[in-house]
């Protein structure tokens, strides 16, 4: 019994000791990752969170690539890329290597059915004409209130020239009859919906195209500033997506293909690292959590060093989270 005495602040003490060690394990010291990024800034939170992630389970995470989506898949596939957080499913299927499956791996969703686009419009003038559709722009006072520059049709912030929105927006123009009611301004985007931001908060009406996660959605919040709406019931392909905050109608018809923003890892990576492969399939995010932090940049706060500052932010004000993640990932390693 007096042994038992002796020993046991010295047992709790090594317990106590132990689980701190556990706590702070770095599974991946001597090990380097190479990660890849997108071109696009806002889908750049995702690579920096999973980077800081990674770090504190002890990798040394190379400094990032930017990649155009096939070129990272074929990276990936091939193993010069061990990751990128940048996937966007099924939207990005026709861009993948023949036998992609064989040697890399879809991982499930960051944010599902977090890439969303479609149309909106501001929530007074929705209420006021009753618009729940693109075919409510043939309608005369309809058009009148969104016709910013005097020619007759309803002024939509589109996309530039060349984005793949473009292409779908101006066939949407063309299968609805839409060519002679909607105006498509093609100018940079950014300055289109700063001028549209402007426009709104001088009390006048708003008509864009937009996509998630984005700034947009956060400086224009649907339900409360504007609503989504449908496109036409034509005989068309356009889906339909059910939950959507702040739609006119659920389902809302959309118009746009809906999609999953996901990590794509190389099979080899991740079988010889568990402890990264766990805290990858652990990401997750909030379409919410993306587009604030993208308004961040829109703003300015664009450097690495201030995406650097947004995770250290995201981390402290979901610490619980962050620490199960880590704490998963160092469990799957031992």
């Amino acid at each position: 019994m007096k042994l038992l005495k002796l020993t046991l602040p010295v047992i709790l003490a090594i317990l106590i000791v132990s689980s701190a060690l556990a706590m702070n394990a770095k599974p991946g010291e001597g090990v380097t990752l190479r990660p890849a990024r997108a071109t696009w800034s806002t889908g750049f939170f995702q690579e920096a969170l999973a980077r800081r992630g990674l770090e504190e389970l002890g990798y040394d995470v190379k400094k990032t690539k930017n990649l155009q989506n096939p070129i990272a898949y074929k990276s990936i596939y091939l193993g010069d890329i061990d990751y990128w957080c940048n996937g966007n499913f099924p939207l990005h299927n026709e861009q993948l290597p023949k036998n992609f499956e064989k040697k890399a791996v879809i991982l499930d969703p960051i944010i599902k059915a977090g890439g969303m686009q479609g149309y909106l419009v501001s929530k007074k003038e929705v209420e006021k004409f009753g618009i729940k559709s693109l075919d409510d722009f043939k309608r005369a006072e309809v058009k009148k209130a969104f016709d910013q520059n005097g020619d007759g049709k309803a002024d939509l912030i589109a996309c530039p020239p060349g984005w793949g929105c473009e292409k779908v927006i101006t066939e949407h123009m063309k299968v609805y009859g839409l060519t002679d009611h909607i105006n498509q301004v093609k100018a940079a985007y950014e300055a289109g919906m700063a001028s549209a931001l402007g426009a709104y908060k001088a009390g006048k009406p708003v008509f864009f195209y937009t996509w998630t996660p984005n700034w947009t959605v956060f400086k224009f919040q649907p339900g409360k500033d504007v609503m989504w709406i449908n496109v036409p019931a034509k005989g068309d392909t356009a889906g339909e997506v059910s939950g959507v905050a702040g739609a006119v109608s659920d389902p809302l018809r959309n118009g746009f293909m809906v999609y999953d923003i996901t990590v794509v890892a190389n099979k080899k990576f991740l079988e010889k690292n568990p402890a990264a492969a766990t805290f990858l399939k652990s990401l997750k995010l909030s379409i919410g959590d993306v587009s604030a932090q993208n308004t961040r940049m829109n703003e300015g706060e664009k450097s690495d060093k201030d995406i650097a500052k947004h995770v250290d932010e995201w981390v402290a004000n979901n610490q619980d989270k962050w620490n199960g993640w880590l704490n998963a990932a160092r469990e799957a390693a031992k």
